[in-house]
């Protein structure tokens, strides 16, 4: 990796990041002694200080070390939406010398089941709202299941639209290893000596799957430590920050921006446990918040709210996230209307989160950014890795503090995602980029993602970014389509803007096409829906949505 990127490094910011020689649990050792009164969370108007957050979290590890047997080492399940109890449990797994296993609460029973088999978790903390889909899995895959009430966090007074499930008053979940979360913190049981550092395993979480079975990613204590410090510095944040926590802490985004982050740096967090534009809106006016972490898809919604401008949203100053690219078009509308600059970061599940961020002080839009600490980068051939000159498209290869030990339980899977370059090991990230003549960095798509249309290299992800220009749409995805004469050509599926809805045609999206990219990147089928497929962490499902294509023209 060249060092043209050095040239923009972020003011005032260091180089090199020296992790700290513990656990992640012992920076709520510090943030507590040192804020004991201090809001860590807000829940619908309920603080949880981090005095509260620690003696609940020490309650909730007696519990697992001597009701569940939980030891060193363990994996504990956790299958919740952002709220006071997934933080909490977070803790009190680490806090039991444990392995947290997050869980996308969008997952049904069957896939639950291939988690929890596949990490040998026999412990899981899930909410009563979830319940349904973990009861067939008791006393099977299950041992004990511990089930939290939202409501229990929530001020009663609130007047912020509540989500159905999340106001549900508390049933009377029973059962043989079924435990409710109150009555858990009410044995007041003591854990024994922590015993875990940095190189204990810290936390387990699963890729999506949609290339196969999920995969558990095997990241140490030091390496989610690395990741839950390096935005606060790379931003310069401190601990009177307040971050909106809506993105999914069971994903490692969320997780490290808003879960861990804002307990390394003794910040508040103001949780959000499903998106609503109006929801966020109001939270971030009321509680001043200075940072939110969001993905594209988010920051398109809460721009279309046509009460937008009754929002005061001059005290965020650091707004950003990945998980795709921000259209442009997209990231100057909120420029323009909120005067916000989304700055765009790049990192995975493999990776705790960010690898690269844009500099703050000097982000280029569509971009994921920079190397961040200790981390080297390189686009290289995926053929030859032979690294490749600014401009050339090629894998991007990653190697540094936040990348993964490996692949839980699968030794060939590991193998297969690391090379060795210049005597270091390097993850192989499957997605395809270039760098520029200053180091920056650029997606182009996945590796496996790329349209073949006569001959002709398409990026979905590039010709989306370009649809965002077109002023009815709201939101855009490309996939590709058989065709008999150009063996594939481009699909577009649309949701349109409600105001343009009555009058746009297919015609209408192809003719602007035409005028804004090249011939072969023109969608030739426009279909329009009513909305996208998406993950948990917001991204859009666009495998999902290939999958049902080549189905239907395998059906025909």
């Amino acid at each position: 990796m060249g060092d043209r990127h050095l040239s923009f490094w972020p003011a005032r910011v260091p180089r090199n990041l020296t992790i700290p020689a513990t656990s992640l649990w012992f920076n709520v050792e510090v943030s507590a002694t040192r804020y004991p009164g201090k809001a860590l969370h807000i829940f619908y108007d309920r603080t949880v200080t981090y005095g509260e957050f620690r003696a609940e979290a020490e309650r909730l590890a007696g519990f697992l070390q001597r009701e569940c047997g939980i030891a060193r080492g363990d994996r504990v399940a956790l299958y919740l939406q952002n709220c006071p109890q997934f933080a909490i449990a977070y803790y009190a797994v680490l806090r039991a010398d444990a392995v947290v296993v997050p869980i996308n609460s969008m997952l049904l029973t069957q896939e639950l089941e291939t988690i929890l088999e596949d990490c040998g978790a026999r412990v899981l903390i899930t909410a009563q709202d979830l319940y349904g889909n973990v009861e067939p899995l008791q006393g099977r895959a299950l041992t004990h299941t511990l089930i939290a009430c939202y409501r229990d966090y929530i001020d009663p007074q609130t007047a912020l639209a509540v989500p159905e499930g999340v106001a549900a008053e508390r049933r009377p979940i029973a059962g043989p290893g079924v435990t409710l979360w109150r009555d858990a913190q009410r044995l007041n049981l003591k854990p024994g000596p922590h015993r875990s550092g940095a190189e204990d395993l810290c936390v387990l979480p699963y890729t999506s799957g949609t290339t196969g079975v999920p995969k558990g990613c095997m990241h140490r204590h030091r390496g989610v430590q690395f990741t839950a410090m390096a935005a606060p510095h790379w931003y310069r944040m401190f601990h009177d920050e307040t971050a909106l926590a809506v993105l999914p802490w069971f994903h490692v985004t969320g997780m490290q921006g808003s879960l861990n982050g804002a307990i390394y740096t003794g910040a508040t967090a103001v949780i959000q446990p499903r998106w609503d534009r109006d929801v966020a809106g109001e939270l971030i006016q009321r509680h001043r918040v200075t940072s939110w972490g969001a993905v594209p898809a988010m920051i398109v919604d809460f721009l279309s709210n046509p009460h937008i401008d009754r929002y005061d949203l001059s005290s965020i100053r650091q707004c950003g996230g990945g998980g795709a690219a921000m259209p442009q078009a997209i990231a100057q509308k909120m420029q323009d209307l909120c005067g916000i600059t989304f700055v765009e970061g790049y990192g995975s599940t493999e990776t705790m989160a960010p690898s690269h961020i844009n500099p703050p002080d000097r982000p280029k839009q569509q971009c994921l950014g920079i190397p961040i600490f200790d981390t080297d980068s390189r686009v290289v051939d995926p053929e030859t890795l032979r690294e490749l000159p600014a401009g050339e498209t090629g894998e991007i290869m990653t190697q540094g503090p936040g990348v993964f030990e490996g692949y839980w339980n699968k030794p060939e899977a590991t193998r297969e995602a690391f090379v060795e370059l210049d005597g270091k090991r390097f993850f192989r990230t499957g997605d395809l980029g270039r760098t520029d003549e200053e180091g920056y960095f650029f997606m182009v798509d996945r590796l496996k993602r790329m349209i073949n249309a006569a001959g002709f290299k398409v990026w979905p992800a590039e010709v989306e970014a370009l649809l965002y220009a077109h002023p009815a749409i709201e939101e855009a995805v490309i996939i590709a389509k058989k065709d008999s004469r150009r063996g594939e050509t481009v699909k577009a599926l649309i949701v349109l803007k409600p105001a343009a809805r009555a009058g746009t045609t297919a015609s209408d999206i192809i003719d602007w096409a035409r005028g804004h990219m090249a011939a072969y990147k023109v969608p030739r089928v426009v279909e329009f829906v009513d909305r996208l497929p998406k993950s948990g962490a917001g991204k859009v499902q666009w495998r999902a949505l290939q999958e049902r294509e080549d189905a239907l023209k395998g059906s025909e």
